[in-house]
């Protein structure tokens, strides 16, 4: 009962209309000379109301569906087929309902996914004790505690001795970043695992998120108002209608001739055909794993000519990842490995969980380590089996066994963690941020799609970017952009409409730029997933492309529909010229022609047999060129 009341509150117009139709039903039995004026001065309600809408359309500059709607409403009051001009609000209301409640689906689905930025701050206090405040309340010159795992909420100075922080939401650096007393550090950055003291340097209102948030804002009431594919085909349906009206009316000099006409002519399969199609696409996309706000994104997607992707957390996992083990003289890899990953359990540094992982997958059996020291900034020393081993920087393990420890060479986006083991140099583990294994064959099927032109927008240097680009299939690499470059990049793209891919809160302006921003939510900030125009919720990149697939057939399907149905309204309106349909014999041949419009619409919760053999014939070109890329992308096990 409950959900009976919410619905009919959330479309009360719908509500309005069964509501008067079973009056009339009633009345029909009990006063039927009640009936013709209480559906007339209804009906006649709800088409000065559309009529109202449709003036404002028109001074906007655009041209809708809703002309023809109150014209054939208008026509059928004033000869006095009440019924017929019922049957019309019942399909105008309830085409507006279902464009509500898919647009209300998919911010229902959205719901759980975003959170708030901070709201609270932990001050400290010159007595020090520490109080939660509100972020506004903390002032230039205070102090505030940022506890591990955090997001800092104001731009800053490090006071305590040393913090490493993920900075990958804001600059694209997928690895972590280790800072000392006197650096600065930026809100939106996540706290490592320790707790840190940060010195305010701006108020949450200045800070380097929230100008981040007005660029979003910024660049979302740039975009060019979408025009609805339905509307698209009102002003030539419309003409049609009228002229044909217009003549059978003028051959037969009966004004119910052109309400009869008008009647068949009443565009519901644009009015419905479409947010059907487009509901039953969402829909499908929804359980896909791809949350789409609204139709109008399905339509940006089916004529999408550019794609563009951020680096970090994107195209690579955005977490690093063990690539290589380099050992110095009497020691084994796998021995280092051993060391290094039982020292490191004993770390909540994202680093060490990189380190333990790689050994774990390698089936090394990793002892509980004794005596552990860790020093922030710095690295672990643990005693594992006997043997005193110390993991961290270079400088870090060079301290503690007194010789020089070598520098690396390495490849961009390379990370070196040094080891000694009982005060001798042992070798280093090299870390890197691994790209996603779906993502070659996601460009792939991107192209197969007829999308010409792919980018690859990314706060990394040249060399990180462009290694990762290779590896993918991608030429177009803009490298070291900061948010408004990648907004400007996005701006100056010629073929249009652009898609842009990103996860971090450096993504989220460009997002809102784009013509359509697509968010991957698994590791993604707040601010891009609220900016974003569709949610990907798996952490896979691969259903990029197939929210392109679902939005190209989607608007196919919803295409079909509306020149089906216009195909079966103009031939009743050639058979409504004749004189031989009723006006209510013609508003119900116009419900048969809306199931059938409907019917075809619901095709788009399928896939559909192109887009299935180009996926199928992307793929298998994926698969063809996998070696390669996997001996490019994945760890080697004969270097471990």
């Amino acid at each position: 009962m409950s959900r009976m009341v919410s619905a009919a509150r959330s479309f009360p117009f719908l509500t309005a209309t069964l509501a008067v139709i079973a009056t009339a039903g009633v009345l029909a039995a009990v006063w039927p000379v009640a009936v013709p004026w209480l559906l007339g001065v209804y009906a006649g309600a709800m088409a000065l109301r559309s009529a109202i809408a449709m003036v404002r359309e028109l001074r906007s500059g655009t041209f809708g569906v809703d002309i023809l709607a109150v014209t054939a409403i208008g026509s059928t009051v004033a000869v006095g087929e009440s019924w017929a001009a019922i049957v019309i609000v019942l399909m105008l209301t309830g085409g507006e309902a279902l464009e509500v409640y898919a647009a209300g689906r998919a911010r229902k689905d959205l719901t759980a996914l975003v959170s708030n930025a901070p709201r609270t701050a932990h001050r400290l206090e010159s007595d020090g004790t520490v109080h939660d405040v509100d972020v506004d309340e903390v002032e230039v010159g205070e102090q505030v505690l940022v506890r591990a795992h955090e997001i800092v909420p104001f731009d800053g100075v490090l006071v305590s001795p040393a913090g490493v922080f993920d900075d990958s939401s804001l600059t694209g650096e997928s690895l972590p970043q280790e800072r000392v007393a006197g650096d600065t550090v930026y809100s939106g950055a996540i706290n490592g695992a320790g707790a840190v003291t940060i010195g305010v340097a701006e108020r949450a209102a200045d800070s380097q998120y929230q100008r981040i948030v007005a660029l979003v804002e910024e660049a979302s009431a740039s975009r060019a108002p979408m025009v609805r594919l339905a509307d698209r085909y009102a002003l030539p349906f419309t003409a049609v209608a009228l002229a044909i009206a217009g003549v059978a009316w003028w051959v037969s000099g009966d004004p119910v001739r052109f309400a009869q006409v008008l009647v068949v002519a009443t565009p519901c399969p644009l009015i419905i055909g479409a947010p059907v199609a487009f509901m039953a696409g969402m829909s499908r996309s929804a359980r896909r794993g791809a949350i789409v706000r609204s139709s109008a994104t399905l339509e940006k997607l089916h004529r999408a000519a550019t794609f563009a992707f951020d680096k970090t957390g994107t195209l690579t996992r955005g977490t690093p990842a063990l690539t290589d083990v380099r050992t110095a003289a009497c020691f084994d890899r796998d021995t280092l490995l051993r060391l290094a990953a039982s020292a490191e359990q004993a770390s909540a540094h994202v680093l060490a969980g990189a380190i333990v992982s790689g050994a774990t997958a390698r089936g090394l059996a990793l002892p509980v380590p004794q005596d552990v020291a860790e020093i922030t900034g710095g690295g672990v020393t643990a005693t594992v089996d006997g043997v005193r081993v110390a993991v961290g920087k270079r400088a870090f393990v060079a301290e503690r066994t007194g010789v020089h420890v070598p520098e690396p060479e390495l490849s961009p986006g390379e990370l070196a963690v040094h080891v000694a083991a009982d005060g001798a140099y042992a070798g280093c583990v090299v870390l890197r941020d691994e790209l996603r294994p779906d993502a070659a064959s996601t460009v792939a099927r991107l192209r197969s799609h007829g999308i010409g032109r792919v980018l690859m927008l990314t706060g990394d240097e040249e060399a990180t970017a462009r290694h990762i680009a290779d590896q993918v299939g991608i030429d177009d690499v803009r490298a070291g952009c900061l948010p408004a470059d990648k907004v400007a990049a996005v701006r100056d793209v010629a073929d249009r409409p652009v898609v842009m891919v990103g996860d971090g809160v450096n993504d989220a302006p460009v997002l809102a730029a784009a013509d359509v921003g697509i968010a991957m939510a698994a590791r993604g900030s707040t601010a891009a997933t609220e900016s974003a125009d569709i949610v990907i919720l798996p952490d896979e990149i691969g259903r990029v492309a197939e929210a392109l697939e679902i939005g190209r057939h989607t608007v196919n399907v919803a295409l079909q529909s509306i020149w089906l149905g216009i195909a079966v309204s103009v031939a009743l309106m050639l058979v409504a010229t004749t004189g031989v349909l009723p006006a209510v014999v013609g508003a119900w041949l116009q419900e048969a022609v809306d199931v059938i419009a409907i019917a075809w619409a619901l095709r788009a919760m399928g896939p559909g047999v192109r887009t299935w053999r180009r996926t199928r014939g992307a793929l298998a070109r994926a698969v063809a060129d996998a070696p390669a890329e996997v001996e490019a992308a994945a760890p080697v096990p004969t270097t471990v």
